[in-house]
């Protein structure tokens, strides 16, 4: 059996809080639409845990069989990595995570479905679907997109647009087309997470074949599509909160802005890769903090 510490690294619980920021956000959206729903947010936010788990889970276990994670990579150890967890173990976990997630997303339906036609709750059915596909097929099978540079593509559609407004249609079942700005800039922001861990890896990824875009680039231009896509979701929050009908509160997410301004200078101040890590973190939990001011501000 696999100790506890060893499946604490594999679950990578710091990347949680960004999965969380899609529902925090888009419930307060929705709240700020008067159509909150607390049983729709309990559920949505279990669900999306689920499929974080799931996609870190089948990350090691695509990484491992392509030789990827390796004594030399970069970063912190993972229990596959070091033999703490085995190849069947994993597999075992990541089919309980898939369960987990199909019934944490059916009941999530159930809950939402008052008043909900059926061919939209068949759509939810189909994006949840998707999502499980998404998480296994960014680094698992033979072509994995993971290795194909499409991961920002993937990690901008279901960590913005998909979390932010799918919740938001799960509280209110319509989407405004107003609403696209905010789930972009929580988009952007996840991107840029994704963006790091690969820069980070840059080297390793490279010998093993794993394209991601940061290989395609190269460090330097990695560190202008980081600004890039942090001034992305700033500009885009601006225009959502120019327009928005609500109180001067609305601007209160402006105080993470010098958060942001902070990831984007440590990447172009840290030349070595390996201090990279902890901005990962950083970055995930200054996205959580602008979901949660952002919506809050809203609301108020």
């Amino acid at each position: 059996m696999a100790s506890v510490s060893a499946w604490l690294v594999t679950l990578r619980l710091r990347t949680l809080p960004l999965a969380l920021s899609t529902i925090i956000l888009g419930s307060f959206l929705a709240a700020y639409r008067n159509n909150f729903h607390w049983s729709v947010f309990i559920w949505a936010a279990l669900t999306t845990l689920f499929l974080q788990t799931l996609s870190n889970l089948a990350n090691d276990y695509g990484d491992t069989l392509h030789g990827v994670d390796n004594p030399d990579r970069t970063g912190p150890k993972r229990s596959l990595q070091t033999g703490a967890i085995t190849l069947k173990q994993m597999k075992t976990a990541i089919i309980i995570c898939i369960l987990l997630s199909l019934v944490s997303g059916i009941t999530l339906l159930v809950v939402a479905s008052d008043g909900l036609k059926l061919s939209y709750g068949l759509v939810m059915f189909l994006i949840g679907i998707a999502a499980i596909a998404a998480a296994m097929k960014y680094t698992v099978g033979k072509n994995p997109y993971g290795y194909a540079g499409l991961g920002d593509i993937a990690v901008f559609i279901f960590f913005g647009l998909v979390g932010v407004l799918g919740t938001f249609f799960l509280h209110t079942h319509y989407v405004g087309v107003e609403e696209i700005f905010p789930a972009m800039s929580v988009g952007f922001f996840s991107t840029g997470v994704l963006n790091l861990n690969n820069m980070r890896d840059i080297e390793n990824d490279r010998t093993f074949g794993k394209h991601t875009i940061v290989v395609k680039m190269g460090s330097e231009k990695a560190r202008w599509y980081h600004f890039s896509l942090i001034i992305g979701g700033l500009v885009c929050a601006l225009v959502y909160t120019y327009v928005a009908d609500a109180s001067a509160w609305k601007w209160l997410y402006l105080i993470t802005v010098p958060l942001f301004v902070r990831s984007i200078v440590s990447v172009f101040k840290k030349k070595e890769v390996t201090a990279l890590d902890p901005e990962l973190k950083y970055l995930a939990l200054t996205t959580l903090l602008f979901s949660m001011l952002f919506g809050l501000g809203l609301v108020v």
